[in-house]
């Protein structure tokens, strides 16, 4: 028999404040940033309500734990911008990918070079694969010359992340931008 599903209590998000507080005393910081020294939980949760403010644990893992008392909603809405601000200026590294063939055209092969080019200089890594076909698997050390000489080029650029290897049908190197 299936027993009936409860509703799970909601968690709460950000620091613990006020009732929320388990420890007997706290290290208290007033409004205006000053240090009360140790007081007793229940006394600064009363002092932050008479001036309209909550109490909130900065440093939960202090002993004993300090506690500032300030706007909890103004508190959250700081942070979460600060977290937007930090998620806007982060730049995800990308990988990008140029294939290769062992008989490939000078022209192709400096288009494709220019890519890479423009790829590093975006700041992503650049995955170099030359894929082979049919007879072409015979002749892998022409692959491994023109990826020796793609590393070569662009060794001012990039470093190499992962040297060229041998996977199957092809051969795969990564370089990263400096």
């Amino acid at each position: 028999m299936r027993r009936p599903m409860r509703p799970v209590a909601p968690q709460k998000e950000g620091p613990l404040s006020n009732e929320d507080i388990a420890s007997a005393d706290v290290q208290l910081i007033d409004a205006e940033g000053e240090n009360k020294g140790i007081v007793k939980t229940r006394d600064a949760i009363a002092q932050a309500q008479e001036l309209g403010l909550d109490l909130v644990l900065i440093s939960p893992n202090a002993v004993p734990p300090v506690a500032k008392m300030l706007d909890l909603g103004r508190f959250k809405y700081a942070a979460q911008k600060k977290a937007a601000e930090a998620r806007k200026k982060q730049k995800v590294i990308e990988v990008k990918e140029i294939q290769l063939r062992p008989n490939i055209d000078t022209h192709d092969y400096e288009t494709k070079m220019k890519a890479v080019t423009r790829f590093l200089d975006e700041g992503d890594r650049v995955k170099v694969t030359m894929r082979f076909r049919g007879r072409e698997m015979a002749h892998q050390e022409l692959g491994m010359e023109l990826l020796l000489k793609v590393r070569d080029l662009f060794e001012p650029k990039a470093k190499v992340e992962s040297a060229p290897r041998s996977e199957g049908r092809q051969m795969v190197m990564v370089l990263a931008p400096k």
